[in-house]
């Protein structure tokens, strides 16, 4: 029995070393969604550039679309935008969700470096990104035609990112 405890801390170190190493190869750019496959949750909230105007699930559906987390006071969000800026000239539609943002800020922060958004949703209160289950600024997700969430992306959409991942799952390749 004594040997027996000899071996304890042993095999808590192999647990824990192997604990260790799967922790260590995920991706934490793939935060698993339980929304993939499943609508945009419903909502209505104003648009930013016409606040008397609310946007819906229904607004956007008829084309796949990206739908974009960003905010001013996101150094990532900066950083990704002239990518995105490049993806709304190549034709895809990107729906932008200010979170939690100064809708002026916002709205001049667009107007001086570019709007890639095809519409911008005013989520203040975070209502649209608690329902997505968004971590915080910036993520990405990808909607089919019929409004159903294919991908999401945490973190900055770049052209690697994009041309490895996203954009096969966009086109239906």
């Amino acid at each position: 029995m004594k040997r027996f405890k000899l071996f304890i801390p042993f095999g808590i170190f192999i647990v824990l070393s192997g604990l260790l190493y799967v922790g260590l190869s995920l991706d934490p750019n793939e935060l698993p969604s339980v929304l993939i496959g499943k609508p945009v949750p419903e909502f209505s909230l104003p648009d930013l550039d016409n606040p008397g105007k609310n946007i819906t699930p229904a607004t956007m559906k008829g084309k796949p679309y990206l739908l974009n987390v960003w905010a001013t006071w996101c150094p990532s969000c900066k950083y990704e935008h002239p990518y995105l800026i490049k993806l709304a000239e190549m034709g895809v539609p990107i729906y932008g969700v200010n979170y939690k943002d100064d809708a002026e800020k916002a709205r001049k922060l667009l107007l001086d470096t570019g709007n890639p958004y095809a519409a911008n949703i005013v989520d203040e209160e975070g209502s649209l990104i608690m329902a997505l289950g968004v971590y915080g600024a910036p993520e990405t997700f990808i909607i089919d035609a019929d409004g159903i969430i294919r991908y999401r992306l945490v973190g900055v959409v770049n052209e690697e990112i994009w041309k490895s991942t996203m954009a096969p799952i966009y086109f239906g390749e």
